[in-house]
């Protein structure tokens, strides 16, 4: 499989050189960022911040909601091992610049993600030389896994989960995948079900471990947190419902139910966070064509404006601290869901359609513990959303069964630390 890898590379890169390089020379986000994924200056950098003598871990994330992931993580990290060297690395320029707002005084060096060209991720390894490699979710390289693996350096996989589109995928590839799965020393993933399914693919189940979600151990607000200041210039409103991750489909729905909300709460305001935060002007265009004023989250907001679009990358768990409901994205359409832990952990009541099949296991027990309600429809998310502005007891008790449905699954970062110690300071 890997010979064949590289096999393909060797005759396409020839073909695609000239093109890729003039894309990236014409691209100012892409023109320094790939020469620092091939190697340049990485040497360098390492010898500059690492000591002599110090152990190395390297965390890796995909892109900006797999590094926030890994941020309870590396914080448990860092306070149990405050001797490693942590470097960090994602693959995005998204992911890269979150990264380095986020990690500033946890890592010790964040980097790019290496291309996936044998020599490229060889250099990468051996001039980072780490006692430990953790993936974080997801972004399975051939040729890193396998330098890692031929170095004897164990590799981890943290807060895996295998949705059924990614199952279907894996199991019509298993010949590709199979082999990079197995490369790892420990699976650690989120829920039983993901546990079987890597089971099915082929990896022994000694090396498979059910330890749960990382933000599960997200800290959680403080009591009147509310009265704190918005992290945004927001009019002064007493009621504020945030949308998250919502995907094409489901912002007519909120607006729709928005507007109804809006006959009997005068004072309350939406914030929607877009999956894809180009779609921006798009659901301004669809919420102008209700009657409903908006900005951007970098205009200025004036106090006749109702709804923000936020349209940025990492503010939406800052959203969620101050809203008094939510609405989670991707549920109202067949695209299974987003992660319902995020509004739960900072105490606010959850909202989310029938289509949550990639976080089945906590949405079905926030809605046994009354932290959450399944809507259908627009119809059942005005009911819903309602009750719960009309009543604030109400919504107080669903907040509260929100956060003790994650509290009670607490513990994951305990339970990952104990399995790195026995990785970097192996038991004689």
């Amino acid at each position: 499989m890997l010979a064949l890898y590289n096999l393909i590379q060797i005759l396409l890169l020839p073909i695609a050189l000239p093109f890729l390089l003039v894309f990236v020379l014409l691209t100012p986000r892409y023109r320094h960022r790939t020469w620092r994924r091939l190697g340049l200056g990485i040497g360098a950098r390492v010898r500059e911040k690492r000591p002599k003598g110090r152990q190395t871990i390297w965390i890796h994330a995909l892109s900006v909601g797999e590094v926030t992931s890994a941020l309870p993580l590396i914080c448990g990290i860092r306070e149990r091992f405050p001797d490693i060297f942590l470097v960090f690395s994602a693959t995005t320029t998204s992911g890269s610049k979150v990264a380095e707002d986020l990690m500033a005084d946890r890592a010790d060096l964040v980097i790019p993600f290496p291309l996936d060209i044998l020599p490229v991720t060889a250099a990468f390894v051996r001039h980072i030389r780490p006692d430990l490699f953790i993936l974080v979710e997801t972004d399975f390289w051939p040729n890193l896994l396998t330098c890692l693996q031929r170095r004897n350096i164990p590799a981890m996989l943290v807060n895996g989960r295998i949705s059924r589109q990614s199952m279907a995928s894996y199991r019509r590839f298993t010949f590709f995948f199979r082999p990079l799965f197995q490369t790892f020393r420990h699976l650690c993933m989120q829920t039983e079900g993901d546990r079987r399914n890597m089971i099915d693919l082929g990896v022994p189940a000694d090396r498979v471990h059910t330890l749960g979600n990382l933000k599960f151990d997200t800290p959680s607000i403080t009591a009147g947190s509310h009265f704190l200041p918005f992290p945004m210039s927001l009019p002064d409103q007493h009621l504020l419902f945030v949308a998250g991750s919502t995907h094409k489909g489901e912002e007519e729905i909120i607006l729709n139910v928005f507007v109804r909300l809006r006959a009997s709460y005068p004072d309350l305001y939406l914030v929607i966070a877009p999956r894809d935060i180009s779609r921006g002007k798009e659901i301004q265009g669809l919420a102008a064509s209700r009657g409903i004023s908006s900005s951007c989250r970098y205009e200025k907001n004036s106090e006749n404006r109702q709804l923000l679009v936020l349209d940025t990358i990492g503010e939406l768990a800052g959203c969620y601290r101050f809203a008094d409901i939510a609405f989670v994205g991707g549920s109202l359409v067949a695209l299974g869901g987003h992660n319902p832990i995020e509004p739960a952990v900072m105490q606010t009541p959850v909202l989310f359609g029938p289509h949550m099949e990639d976080f089945a296991e906590i949405s079905a027990e926030l809605l046994a513990d009354g932290g959450a309600q399944r809507i259908d429809d627009e119809e059942s998310f005005f009911q819903a959303a309602n009750g719960w502005l009309g009543n604030p007891r109400l919504r107080e008790e669903a907040g509260l069964a929100a956060l003790s449905c994650v509290k009670k699954q607490q513990g994951v970062i305990e339970l990952h630390l104990q399995l790195i110690q026995t990785l970097i300071h192996p038991a004689p």
